[in-house]
């Protein structure tokens, strides 16, 4: 049994060395090429391309490797060209060239490198230090398509040079065409066209294929897209401008929404959005796509306050592509100024369901004042605007307008406080005689002695209550208003930005958080007319004997306003400095058209008239809820 078992252990071995070499041998034999590693490798990469297609890392790492794939081949390296950029070898190399499209209101440069624009400049407006608008040159924007081949090539088009392959086409109307193409090795070619309309901030643009399904996956129906780009600082005081600078959005549907401006936010939209909007404060790129973006993830970052831009914005979307060329993907990208009238214009004559509604990027506020602002101010403002120039005369003129419109309720509000303020001494004689305790007895005194002369307390609140939606819509209208942008008057040299009498330089704690390096003096001239009309309004009711510490509160108001005002837009501050003067002077013509002693003596024999006085809704549900208060009090005692 002992011989048997050795002679099976020595077969076993045997066996088991033979089997190892019978495998290794295989192994050998087929072992794969270097080349056949490279393309299982592009493979791979292409697999992890697909699964990652919506991230826009994966996007920022192919074109990063596309573009330093193609700095890396030497022009006369063809075969290491042609292995890793396949049918668009013959893309892969170029001389840079520029184009340019212009109209009386943009220019805009093109580069076939990448078949994107390189630089927008705005003609008729000017940087705060009187420099040519740039909204982006090449190294601060990017627009970028991914393009993944049947071979498992990931290219970007960022990386490849384009032909112009027509000069630049102007018709009767003075619209300008320019047509770069993407070509390969074949028939198949990409073109990239691009229409800018005389007099317009609208550019058109086309993708159109030709056999492209020839060298690209099958099935392949969309594209990804990469746009990126800086907001550049365009005016004088950085903090107010930050405020209004985001990235805006609009749904296929009417929704539009924003990311932060005060911080860094990332936003994955989970259907499909018809515009992007990379906004500054008065200038804005829009990205308007006709089948609208998918898979959008938006992003937006803080920059540094000595970096000379505001904010940095990427998206990151797919959309739709057909790459036997039967259909266009269509998009159209304003490059202009923030102005609600040329918005609008693109909404005219269009089916409601078609609507842009990009003027809604303009922060006119929410709700009624958003209303106040659209048919009231903007229309009032276009008016005195198309016949006279100096703005510091129109904003005059629409604050007499609007103070001449609510002084009837100014009127009746002066009045109703009047009538209280008559009454005042009769009631505190009266109230003097219940105990301090009783509040429920002083308040029924007070309005019983209302209630017989036929004076309400909410008359004079309500008026005011009135002209808050016009005093907040102001407040939205004015740092929006991209036509009070460096437009002086008096000693304002930009309506639009802060007027600094004087400045210092160096940091203050606390003061150069919140109220700037700098003194503005409409912003003082606000302060001291609040100041006066606040005492002149309390003198007016009375006083607040009451409730002593509100009257430091009233006081106080303005001094905060101040603080906030201060890097505020001049234009704002002095409207309601002009509007608070007009009420100032309003108050005393007033006080002078009232008899108080008259008005008395007409309350009084109003009480002592057999006629009843008819109660208004508010003083009978006051009178009830005391009536109910009085009830409860008793129940208790």
């Amino acid at each position: 049994m002992t011989v048997v078992k050795t002679k099976m252990d020595k077969n076993t071995i045997i066996g088991f060395v033979l089997i190892a070499l019978i495998f290794i041998g295989f192994t050998q034999l087929n072992k794969p090429t270097e080349k056949q590693l490279a393309d299982q490798k592009r493979y791979n990469d292409s697999i992890a391309f697909v699964d990652q297609s919506n991230a826009p890392q994966a996007v920022e790492a192919n074109i990063s490797k596309s573009a330093a794939a193609a700095d890396s081949i030497a022009a006369n390296d063809t075969t290491k060209a042609a292995d890793t950029f396949g049918a668009f070898s013959v893309a892969s190399t170029g001389v840079e060239k520029f184009y340019t499209l212009e109209n009386e209101l943009v220019k805009l440069t093109f580069s076939n490198k990448g078949g994107s624009i390189c630089s927008a400049q705005l003609k008729n407006y000017k940087t705060h230090d009187s420099l040519p608008l740039i909204l982006f040159e090449a190294n601060e924007s990017n627009m970028a398509f991914t393009l993944v081949t049947n071979n498992n090539r990931v290219l970007n088009s960022a990386s490849l040079y384009f032909d112009s392959i027509a000069p630049i086409k102007k018709d009767v109307k003075g619209n300008q065409t320019l047509v770069f193409r993407l070509k390969t090795s074949g028939e198949a070619y990409l073109d990239f066209t691009y229409t800018l309309p005389a007099n317009n901030y609208m550019l058109g643009f086309d993708i159109k294929a030709n056999a492209m399904n020839t060298v690209m996956p099958a099935g392949t129906n969309f594209l990804e897209m990469a746009w990126s780009a800086k907001v550049r600082q365009q005016e004088l005081g950085r903090k107010f401008e930050d405020r209004y600078a985001n990235v805006e959005f609009k749904y296929m549907s009417e929704d539009i929404e924003t990311l932060s401006e005060s911080k860094n936010e990332e936003k994955e939209l989970t259907t499909k959005a018809k515009w992007i909007a990379f906004k500054g404060q008065f200038f804005s790129s829009i990205l308007i796509s006709k089948d609208g973006l998918s898979a959008t993830k938006l992003k937006s970052k803080l920059e540094g306050e000595n970096s000379g831009y505001l904010k940095a914005y990427s998206a990151n979307m797919t959309v739709a592509f057909d790459p036997t060329g039967k259909e266009s993907s269509s998009f159209n990208l304003f490059l202009g100024p923030n102005q609600y009238k040329v918005l609008s214009a693109y909404d005219k004559g269009v089916d409601s369901k078609d609507e842009l509604n990009l003027n809604k990027i303009i922060p006119l506020g929410w709700g009624i004042f958003g209303w106040v602002n659209r048919f009231m101010i903007i229309p009032m403002f276009n008016f005195f605007s198309g016949f006279m120039g100096n703005f510091g005369i129109i904003i005059l003129l629409m604050t007499l307008a609007i103070k001449t419109l609510l002084f009837p309720l100014t009127y009746k509000s002066y009045v109703s406080s009047a009538k209280m303020r008559v009454l005042k001494p009769e009631i505190d004689e009266l109230t003097a005689k219940i105990p301090a305790d009783k509040t429920v007895e002083r308040q029924k005194v007070s309005m019983d002695i209302y209630s017989k002369v036929g004076v309400s307390p909410m008359s004079g609140c309500l008026p005011t209550l009135l002209q808050m939606p016009i005093l907040f819509a102001m407040f939205s209208f004015f740092p929006a208003a991209i036509e009070l942008r460096q437009e002086s008057f008096l000693w304002a040299t930009d309506l639009s930005a802060y007027d600094s009498i004087y400045s210092w330089s160096g940091h203050i704690p606390l003061i150069t958080e919140y109220f700037g390096n700098h003194i503005s003096l409409f912003c003082l001239l606000m302060t001291a007319t609040s100041i006066v009309y606040t005492k002149l309004n309390m003198a007016s009711t009375g006083g607040n004997d009451q409730i002593p510490g509100m009257k430091w509160m009233m006081y106080l108001m303005p001094l905060a306003f101040m603080f906030m005002f201060n890097n505020y837009a001049s234009g704002l501050s002095y409207y309601y400095f002009v509007s608070t003067l007009i009420s100032i002077i309003q108050t005393y013509a007033i006080r002078g058209m009232v008899d108080e002693k008259k008005m008395l003596a007409e309350l009084h024999a109003k009480r002592n008239s057999k006629k009843p006085v008819k109660k208004s809704g508010f003083m009978a549900r006051l009178e009830k809820m005391q009536q109910e208060q009085q009830k409860a009090v008793r129940g208790k005692k």
